[in-house]
Formats: C-alpha cells, sequence, structure tokens
C-alpha cells in the first residue's frame, strides 16, 4: 500500500486478530477484541517470514520500506526483533518501520528488539491523564507518565528515525493543556518529524469526531516551533501535519497501474478487510484508477461481500 509518511509500504500483520494494549476511540480496524500486556510470538517469525519469502519470489514492484504493524500493538509480539532481521535479508536494502502506540516501552526488553528498526513511528495523542483514559483507553496497568519515559528511554537509545505523530479529536484532546505538554515533549524528545493528524475514517467507537481544520494547524503550527527549536544533534527536522488515518497512513500518488477485473476484486476485498477505505483512499493504497475500484466495490456490495457505510461526509465501504 502507498503510504503518505513512507512512500510505496508492505505492511505486515504481527498480531493476526484485534489485540492491543489500547483500545483507542478512533481506531479504523474497530474496537480491540483482546486488551492485554502479554507478550508472545502471536504471529510466529517463522510463518511471517515464509510468506515474505514467498511473495518476494513473485517479483513485486520496487519497495519503499516494509512496516510492521497489523490490528493491534505490534510490540506485543516478542517474536518483532527476528521479525525485522528476516524482513531486512529478504529485502536487502529496504528500510523496516515500525508503527507502535509506544505504550510498552517501559520494558527494556520491548525497547531492545525495537531498535533493530530502522524507522519507528510512534504516538502520543494526549500527555493529559484524563484525555488519556479517555481517548486511548487503556489496559488498566499501564502508566502514561511510564510510557512518556519510556518512549524518551527508546530515542536516546535508538540509531535510526522517529516520526511521532499526534492523532486529535473534537473535545477529546484539543485542549491547550495538552498542546503545551506535548510541545515540551517534543523538545525533548528531538524526533525527526511529527505529524499531527485526525480521522479520515470511521472510529470504533462513536463519540470519536475529527478535529476541526482550525485545531489542527493550531497544534501543527506550536509542535512544529517546538520541533525546529529541537532539531539540533537528530538531524534537520521537518513538520509533516496531514489529516489522515489513525494507522498514519496519508494521500499518496495511485499509480494507476493496469490491473484484471479478478484481481482488482480480490485487492480491495483484501484491502477492506483491514481497515474502512473510501474509493479514493483504495485508489492511492492500491495504486488501481478509482474507475476500476468504483466498479469493483460495486460488485463487492451486490455480492454482499462488503458494506458502505456514510460517515464523515464521504462513503466508506467495509470488509
Amino acid at each position: 500500500m502507498r503510504s503518505g509518511r513512507l512512500g510505496l509500504s508492505l505492511g505486515l500483520d504481527l498480531l493476526g486478530a484485534r489485540i492491543c494494549s489500547f483500545d483507542c476511540l478512533y481506531c479504523e480496524v474497530g474496537p480491540t477484541d483482546a486488551l492485554t500486556l502479554a507478550q508472545k510470538p502471536y504471529v510466529s517469525a517463522g510463518r511471517l517470514l515464509g510468506e515474505l519469502s514467498a511473495f518476494a519470489a513473485s517479483e513485486p514492484p520496487p519497495l519503499d520500506v516494509v512496516t510492521l504493524g497489523g490490528l493491534g500493538e505490534p510490540c506485543l509480539n516478542t517474536e518483532m526483533d527476528r521479525i525485522i532481521e528476516g524482513c531486512k535479508t529478504i529485502f536487502p536494502g529496504v528500510p523496516v518501520a515500525v508503527l507502535t502506540n509506544s505504550s510498552l516501552l517501559s520494558d527494556p526488553a520491548v525497547r531492545k528488539r525495537l531498535a533493530r528498526a530502522d524507522v519507528v513511528l510512534p504516538s502520543m495523542d494526549t500527555l493529559v491523564p484524563g484525555e488519556f483514559a479517555a481517548l486511548n483507553r487503556p489496559h488498566p496497568e499501564l502508566s502514561l507518565a511510564d510510557i512518556r519515559l519510556g518512549l524518551l528511554d527508546f530515542r536516546s537509545g535508538f540509531s535510526g528515525r522517529v516520526y511521532l505523530e499526534t492523532l486529535v479529536l473534537d473535545g477529546i484532546n484539543d485542549s491547550g493543556e495538552n498542546l503545551a505538554l506535548l510541545g515540551d515533549f517534543c523538545r525533548e524528545l528531538r524526533p525527526e518529524r511529527v505529524d499531527v493528524v485526525t480521522m479520515t475514517r470511521p472510529g470504533a467507537w462513536p463519540q470519536a469526531r475529527p478535529a476541526s481544520p482550525a485545531t489542527l494547524a493550531r497544534f501543527r503550527e506550536a509542535l512544529g516551533a517546538a520541533l525546529v527549536e529541537s532539531a539540533n544533534g537528530h538531524g534537520p527536522a521537518a513538520l509533516r501535519g496531514r489529516a489522515v488515518g489513525c494507522s498514519g497512513r496519508g494521500p499518496g500518488q495511485a499509480a494507476g497501474r493496469v490491473v484484471d477485473s479478478g484481481e482488482v476484486l480480490s485487492l480491495v476485498a483484501a484491502s477492506l478487510g483491514h481497515r474502512p477505505q473510501t474509493v479514493a483512499q483504495l485508489s492511492v493504497a492500491l495504486g488501481v484508477p478509482e474507475d476500476d475500484i468504483r466498479r469493483a466495490v460495486e460488485t463487492l456490495v451486490r455480492g454482499k461481500k462488503i458494506q458502505a457505510k456514510a460517515a464523515l461526509d464521504d462513503v466508506f465501504y467495509l470488509g
């Protein structure tokens, strides 16, 4: 899939189900089924790397990055370090990125596994405890203070790139208090970039509403200033605020590649199995013209393989 931040990205699911340490209001894959801190090989390195090797043998298009994520928190997978190294062996020269909600970074073992990645995209939506509880709905044993310190500890020992993401919701974490705390945190963390985003797909819970353009502009301006102030020591910093989904994927350029109708149906159905998307989002993610995507979703809706849902002033299709 094409990622607004990472280019042509091959996404790998390290959980296989909606297993997470958070149950975020805005999550595009739906409510968490297993809210847990239990670390184990949910999807084994052997199984995942075997599938990856088979994919590589099919001569896929050149990748910009391999991204570890999935339907939950990938750092729960205790074989993440083996998976990262295997990705680098199968796709030499292609960087490996990891999406994380930052919740487990107070654990030195998790930080050690994650440090093998080339790019880490951690999220920090709020540093106000009440907002954190309402927005991210964490496992009861998690501490926001520990998560904050864990991410700072990880950054201090990590030689790769850190792209911080903050997702803002209307009336939840758009407070001036949160913005001030996040600004101080960015100065301390010194990420290469920070992305201020909001929902562009239906969230897991109905109380999740996108932030207004004015709110996003306010957060982007303030955190951009904080990032510039903290840029020394980690190379140039850049503010790249985008209104994208909670996975961090944003608008890109559809390749418009030619595929047959059967392949389009399979690609669309598989993509919608992971997250709700519009025709335009599917077109960008899959590199297929919108007219072909539209015909595919209409066929899948008629066959009751997917559903159409009006939300956020657009029509989303759900697997």
